[in-house]
């Protein structure tokens, strides 16, 4: 098989569009008798969520684990990561049980018990959004593609980027929790989410660049099977 056999491309107007693509994917998965979800935060999804939302879609015996968590912000701060899920989703879809990183934690639990609960919960369909730099989660280039969750330090690219939600760029956490690359390829199946101009860099390098620690969605060109859904502007370099 080649690396490319496994990656499929589905192409959306925009992101209201994508957001339907992608509700439909986790109802197929769902149907299939999908059991654990991988999600994401961050704007890329929201549309999802809102799809999700306003659907009659059951998760009650559906567990979800969380990419990733800023550290330093309590679970009910406004930019937290736990307060955004419980906005855009949990609040209104029930989970069977919903995992997340604490951003007050110890590392040791956060990492090691975070491990743990992967792998006792085996991911059947990890949803992601993507980096201007190709990270996913917050792994960021130079990330090992042997990583698994751990504490990791943001790069100016990334804090400059999620500037936007804070009341400035001191504001933004330098550290968080991420599940590493090696936790996320370990899901069964993935779904990258990606708009905009500014992401398709990162897209060509992904799917078309080598495979490199320096850009780390490029791992995924060796996952058994992911469905990338784009938008033309982040398709534009394909």
């Amino acid at each position: 098989m080649s690396l490319k056999d496994n990656i499929k491309v589905i192409r959306v107007k925009d992101k209201v569009e994508g957001g339907k693509k992608a509700f439909e994917i986790i109802k197929e998965e769902m149907e299939a008798g999908l059991k654990v979800i991988g999600l994401p935060t961050g704007s890329t999804p929201e549309t999802m969520y809102e799809e999700i939302r306003e659907s009659d879609l059951d998760f009650s015996e559906v567990i979800a684990i969380n990419l990733d968590e800023y550290i330093g912000l309590a679970p009910d701060h406004p930019q937290s990561y736990h307060y955004f899920m419980n906005e855009k989703l949990f609040n209104a879809k029930p989970f069977k049980e919903t995992y997340m990183p604490n951003g007050l934690g110890s590392e040791t639990e956060e990492t090691e018990g975070y491990d743990e609960i992967i792998a006792e919960h085996p991911i059947d369909l990890q949803i992601l959004g993507i980096g201007t730099n190709a990270h996913l989660g917050f792994n960021e280039p130079g990330s090992s593609f042997d990583g698994l969750t751990e504490k990791v330090e943001l790069t100016e690219d990334t804090i400059e980027a999620n500037k936007r939600f804070f009341d400035s760029a001191d504001d933004v956490p330098r550290q968080a929790y991420s599940m590493g690359l090696a936790s996320i390829m370990s899901a069964d199946k993935i779904m990258l989410i990606a708009y905009g101009e500014n992401k398709a860099d990162a897209i060509a390098d992904a799917i078309n660049g080598p495979v490199t620690e320096e850009v780390p969605a490029s791992i995924l060109q060796k996952h058994q099977e992911v469905v990338f859904i784009l938008d033309e502007a982040a398709a534009s370099k394909l």
